[in-house]
């Protein structure tokens, strides 16, 4: 008889935000004249920027004709989007090949899939609170899970002590939900661990385009060391708009090298090589080709142009919080407000509260772990006119 993967069992039957939209939806067909803001899940509302619709619109006609058709792409990314990445990561410093380059559909599904290439024996590091695919893909393959406390006197940025125990070690900054971005002297501290314990970092950096102070790396690259400990996640979701497009990328060093337990030196960038090839067939050669144009100098103004308008948004929110002296992180170098919920409020409660007395939407805390229990969410991807409504209506009510 066949059995099923009985580690299903030990996560949630629902993924976060499907419960939230589960509950948005009951209320608006309960009340369907709501005006309902919703600034809950971080998806994008600005179009893209012309000079990737330009290039889509190109290759879509390439497709058409015989002499420019493409099937079957290389598995790893075209040589053409893998070099515009290198010259990306060439500013802020940091040198790489472009076969440590891969492209994917987005940073999302290669941090669930990275756990292929790692034995089920490692232990995964985590903060909490934490994005929910963290936690969700290393106990569907049957990981052990430590948590390292995220909370307000480190100000969610926890780092590596004397009880610090991990063979993964997730690190995402600027961080999904807090908001919280780690300094350089802060990741080299990681690092140096990493280092000393034979760990390796999955360091996701899709919200690197938001940083907006100075000493707050980009990529963990930055950090000397850091290829021969971490892998590196990115997308261009947030960063030009792609969360309906879909296209991301993850750096994997070859200087990264783990022993075998027979002493034989293991490349995890040759190992993901093998996965992608055996599972992924590559992402679509339209989309690369917006992707390249993503980092065009003109694509990477427009997408700053966006960038800017969301942290307006993101200053909008802030604004309204530190009014009614309610505390909150991030909305600097991100753009997500982790606010504390009012009176102490369960978060779930305020979830509640705020949908049915304001019809506006944010992300519950506890959703992303216990230290997350008395948090809520919001993010800055709405219009100015829905956010200036949306904190209004905070104001109003609060």
């Amino acid at each position: 008889m066949v059995r099923l993967n009985e580690d299903f069992l030990k996560i949630k039957q629902s993924y976060l935000f499907v419960e939230v939209a589960h509950r948005v939806a009951a209320y608006s067909a309960a009340h369907p004249q709501a005006d309902i803001i919703r600034l809950g899940i971080g998806d994008v509302t600005l179009p893209l920027g012309s000079a990737v619709v330009q290039a889509l619109s190109k290759a879509a006609l390439e497709m058409g004709e015989q002499k420019t058709f493409r099937g079957y792409g290389p598995e790893q990314g075209y040589d053409f989007l893998r070099s515009a990445i290198a010259a990306y990561y060439q500013k802020h410093g940091v040198s790489l090949e472009t076969d440590e380059i891969f492209v994917s559909d987005g940073a999302k599904s290669d941090t669930g899939n990275i756990t292929d290439i790692f034995s089920q024996d490692n232990i995964a590091l985590i903060s909490d609170p934490t994005y929910p695919v963290y936690a969700d893909t290393n106990l569907m393959c049957g990981r052990t899970i430590r948590y390292a406390d995220a909370n307000e006197e480190n100000g969610f940025l926890p780092l590596p002590d004397a009880q610090t125990e991990g063979d993964l070690i997730y690190i995402c900054s600027p961080n999904n939900p807090t908001g919280a971005a780690y300094t350089k002297e802060q990741l080299a501290l990681w690092v140096s661990w990493a280092r000393q314990h034979g760990a390796v970092i999955l360091f996701d950096a899709a919200y690197e385009a938001f940083i907006r102070e100075d000493g707050i790396p980009h990529s963990i690259f930055e950090i000397e060391g850091a290829k021969e400990c971490a892998i590196e996640f990115c997308s261009l979701s947030k960063t030009a708009g792609f969360t309906g497009t879909r296209c991301g990328y993850t750096i994997v060093p070859k200087a990264l090298v783990v022993k075998s337990s027979t002493g034989e030196e293991m490349s995890p960038n040759r190992m993901w090589n093998r996965r992608q090839c055996t599972k992924f067939n590559g992402t679509s050669y339209i989309i690369q080709r917006g992707a390249e144009a993503a980092f065009t100098e003109q694509g990477m103004r427009e997408a700053r142009a966006n960038i800017a308008y969301y942290m307006e948004n993101a200053k909008t929110i802030g604004d309204t919080l530190a009014k009614k002296q309610i505390r909150f992180f991030g909305g600097v170098n991100s753009p997500y407000i982790w606010m504390k919920c009012p009176g102490g409020m369960d978060s779930w409660a305020f979830f509640d509260e705020l949908l049915n007395r304001a019809q506006v939407v944010g992300t519950p805390g506890a959703g992303f772990g216990k230290n997350g229990q008395n948090y809520f969410r919001l993010t800055s991807f709405g219009t100015h006119e829905a956010t200036a409504e949306a904190m209004a209506r905070f104001d109003r009510l609060f």
